[in-house]
């Protein structure tokens, strides 16, 4: 049967299997997400438009936002794993929630009011010359607040400010307490580099870009997933996908991280997207590996709202992936 999705000149044939099923998917945010980010339809393309009418009404974004309080928290710390607003926010924007959504930015506040608080900012220390804090929150909501239109809210700004101001000489961020400790830490960098490049895209401030230089450099010097020192990978734990990512880090969401910054054509990123290409199944999907969210009527530290899959292929790791390859130039051979 004729495929109901027409093919655009120079994209990818849409009878593939994975991308047929990733375009009827019947979640829209899917099908916005192929549809632009892998098969680069224009955003005034009918099918783009009639998808992102279907956003808000999908059952994914429905279920991040239920429970909402008048707050604009979820009735737990915003931080709380997994199911306070600032985790859900991060999947919201990931799903591409449309900027000024009342209900995200109701919830983007107060996890601003969170971070602003000064209970929270006097907590901040420096140590042996170096701040010591878990960055990957601000990086967070960084990256949350500039993709929901908040970029000019002064608390917005002081994220930025104040990433520039903790980075490490190396160019990530650490928490680690220990004064001896002058390494910055894969899992308090990446968030922040997120961070800086979504408000990057949105200022065109040149220092906040050459500082998301630097931080990505952290990365690049290590091949992404090697001790530069001996060639070790770090953490095998690093190879295997996973989804959602929290704070974690895996080799896909570091690839997809440096493609938004277009840093996939290093050749430092070149085996790691070798193995990335090594883990397609041969319908076309990726599987999820390990996750670190559970499911429960009760939702206390570890659960999550959303069942994204827990064995088996994964659509939003399937997703990113197509992404990354694409953005590398390596999707023509994949499809």
């Amino acid at each position: 049967m004729e495929s109901p999705f027409y093919v655009h000149a120079g994209l990818i044939d849409l009878n593939s299997a994975v991308i047929q099923e990733l375009v009827e998917n019947p979640e829209p945010a899917v099908r916005v997400l192929v549809l632009m980010g892998v098969l680069d339809y224009p955003e005034n393309d009918p099918q783009v438009w009639a998808a992102k009418a279907q956003l808000l009404s999908g059952p994914w974004i429905n279920k991040l936002l239920s429970g909402q309080q008048s707050d604009g928290g979820f009735g737990v710390h915003p931080y709380q794993k997994w199911t306070g607003a600032h985790w859900r926010l991060v999947s919201l924007v990931e799903l591409g929630i449309p900027a000024h959504e009342p209900r995200a930015v109701a919830a983007a506040d107060q996890v601003l009011r969170w971070l602003m608080g000064e209970s929270h900012r006097q907590r901040i220390k420096q140590i042996n010359g170096r701040t010591r804090r878990c960055a990957s929150q601000e990086g967070n909501a960084l990256a949350v607040c500039c993709r929901l239109g908040l970029a000019a809210d002064p608390r917005v700004q002081l994220l930025a400010d104040s990433l520039l101001e903790w980075q490490w000489p190396d160019g990530g961020w650490n928490c680690d307490k220990r004064p001896e400790v002058s390494h910055s830490s894969f899992y308090e960098s990446l968030a922040p580099l997120w961070g800086l490049i979504e408000y990057h895209r949105v200022t065109g401030d040149p220092t906040v870009l050459a500082a998301a230089r630097r931080a990505s450099e952290l990365f690049l010097h290590h091949k992404l997933f090697r001790s530069y020192q001996t060639g070790e990978i770090i953490d095998p734990d690093w190879l295997r996908l996973h989804y959602p990512l929290y704070w974690h880090v895996d080799i896909l969401q570091i690839l997809l991280v440096l493609s938004r910054l277009d840093a996939l054509d290093d050749p430092r990123c070149q085996e790691a997207l070798d193995i990335l290409e090594s883990k397609r199944r041969p319908d076309g999907f990726w599987t999820v590996e390990k996750t670190f969210w559970k499911l429960s009527e009760k939702l206390t530290s570890g659960v999550e709202v959303l069942d994204w899959g827990r064995s088996g292929p994964n659509t939003m790791i399937t997703l990113n992936a197509l992404c990354v390859l694409k953005s590398a130039g390596r999707l023509s051979n994949q499809i």
